[in-house]
């Protein structure tokens, strides 16, 4: 049973008592208890068990206190139903086997089948539903970063082959790029009826286009994805990544609900980018963790008196925790964001 809706109420700007919180990468190696059970199984062998997943799921829900759970999963699972192989490798991230590169690479790949492929992930969102008392948030990996991957055949950071493809083959691309939102329209909509609560597409590497190339090249993809889902009452988060805040003002008219930014652009400015048409989240440099906890509070205190200006604001970081991240400091900041905000929001402020 749902006991702590505040993260829904600020994904739709509504007043809140305190500005809730999470974390992306919440469920980590941050964590011991998660980091043992990486011992004995892969990331991807914990996703194909519901059980453990949804008990990795759980671990900071129940240690730091967030106002919203994430589903345990990654961004590349549901490119095996539609044909694309890889390995999620230490120290390196995925792996592609048979990179796509060619018009007839992307003519063989298949529809997704989450029913057939990608039911354990369905039986975790269930399990998670029936033990949650927050909201149960899942996620899928937009376009243009899945593109990212299994182009160039794991991670880059120039992108070559990725932006070679997209200027000199523009036809191919935007085949390869429907492709992938239909996936990921398909897939998010699949999280939904099985009851996810929440949905959040991550664009973790799209920063790296100028916002022209944005527009042309990504945005009407990443718009399908929300305008397909739109007949849906669930909150819908697009959080474009790191060194995105360019694109910002491109994403005005995107069937969402909230914008997740990163912590190159004040949140503030975040707003006017977008035209305050959205709710917003974010935006905590993850590397300010590494500091004493009153230097990481001093730098909360500040991203919500600027957030509490407006209703809709969700307290998360800019980008994923790191695996050095402290548990006791993220639970002290917890603690301090739920606090702190309460108490400006019971003098007066509106949030």
């Amino acid at each position: 049973m749902l006991k702590n809706d505040l993260f829904l109420r600020a994904c739709r700007g509504e007043e809140v008592e305190r500005i809730p919180a999470w974390y992306m990468r919440q469920a980590g190696r941050y964590d011991p208890d998660y980091r043992k059970i990486k011992e004995k199984h892969t990331l991807l062998e914990i996703c194909k068990l519901p059980e453990l997943a949804a008990e990795v799921s759980l671990l900071p829900v129940h240690k730091l206190g967030v106002d919203a759970a994430i589903l345990y999963s990654d961004i590349m699972n549901p490119v095996a139903s539609i044909g694309i192989d890889f390995d999620i490798v230490k120290d390196v991230g995925p792996v592609i086997h048979n990179p796509v590169r060619s018009a007839g690479d992307i003519e063989r790949l298949k529809p997704i089948d989450v029913e057939r492929d990608l039911s354990h992930v369905l039986d975790t969102i269930k399990i998670l539903r029936g033990e949650l008392t927050v909201p149960l948030i899942t996620f899928a990996g937009a376009p243009f970063t899945l593109a990212s991957y299994i182009i160039e055949g794991r991670p880059s950071k120039s992108y070559i082959r990725t932006k070679a493809l997209m200027y000199s083959e523009p036809k191919i691309w935007h085949n390869l790029m429907g492709k992938l939102a239909d996936m990921a329209a398909t897939y998010l909509r699949a999280h939904i009826q099985s009851g996810a609560q929440a949905v959040q597409l991550f664009d973790s590497w799209v920063g790296s286009l100028a916002p022209h190339d944005f527009k042309e090249f990504v945005l009407p993809h990443v718009q399908s994805i929300f305008s397909s889902l739109s007949d849906l009452d669930t909150p819908k988060i697009y959080f474009p990544g790191v060194s995105s805040g360019e694109l910002l003002p491109h994403l005005t008219d995107l069937q969402a609900n909230v914008v997740g930014l990163d912590w190159r652009v004040p949140l503030s400015e975040g707003r006017r980018r977008t035209g305050g048409k959205f709710a917003i989240q974010g935006n905590l440099d993850p590397y300010v963790l590494t500091a004493p906890s009153e230097v990481i509070h001093e730098h909360a205190r500040r991203l919500l008196d600027d957030g509490m200006k407006e209703p809709g604001f969700i307290f998360n970081l800019g980008h994923g925790l790191y695996p050095e991240a402290s548990l006791e400091k993220l639970k002290l900041l917890t603690d301090f964001v739920h606090s702190y905000s309460e108490e400006k929001i019971s003098s007066g402020v509106k949030a």
